[in-house]
């Protein structure tokens, strides 16, 4: 088991946001897509891989004040649909940011946070989260 850890800690995409670019169209896509939706087979061997910034701005969002168990300890949080500067727009829950000061039209970044931990000994996981860039 501390191998497999190991290895998925150390994954090359673990701690960046990874998308792909279709080289036909030049559309990002994320979550990464092998092929892609607009250009369908013309984009077979042609999409590649590109980081993103992990910047962008929020264009819609609602306080979750009602939520399954397992984030109960989180309420109230904020999710919400970001549009990153490279053209995708994700769905992410917003953290570290007091809830006056989340705004449609504010600019965020991401944060990478532990999102659960299956023991001691387990696996990690990891996810991307937003902020607002409060300065």
């Amino acid at each position: 088991m501390g191998e497999l850890s190991r290895i998925w800690r150390e994954s090359d995409h673990r701690y960046r946001l990874v998308a792909h670019e279709c080289g036909n169209c030049k559309r990002i896509f994320f979550p990464p897509r092998d092929v892609c939706p607009i250009c369908h087979r013309d984009s077979i061997g042609k999409m590649r891989e590109v980081e993103l910034s992990g910047k962008g701005t929020i264009s819609s969002f609602t306080v979750v004040h009602d939520s399954p168990r397992a984030f109960k300890r989180q309420r109230p949080y904020v999710l919400a649909l970001i549009d990153l500067d490279e053209g995708p727009t994700i769905t992410a829950q917003i953290v570290d940011t007091p809830l006056d000061q989340i705004e449609i039209g504010k600019r965020v970044h991401s944060v990478f946070r532990r999102i659960h931990e299956d023991g001691p000994g387990g696996i990690i996981q990891y996810g991307y989260k937003f902020a607002v860039d409060l300065s």
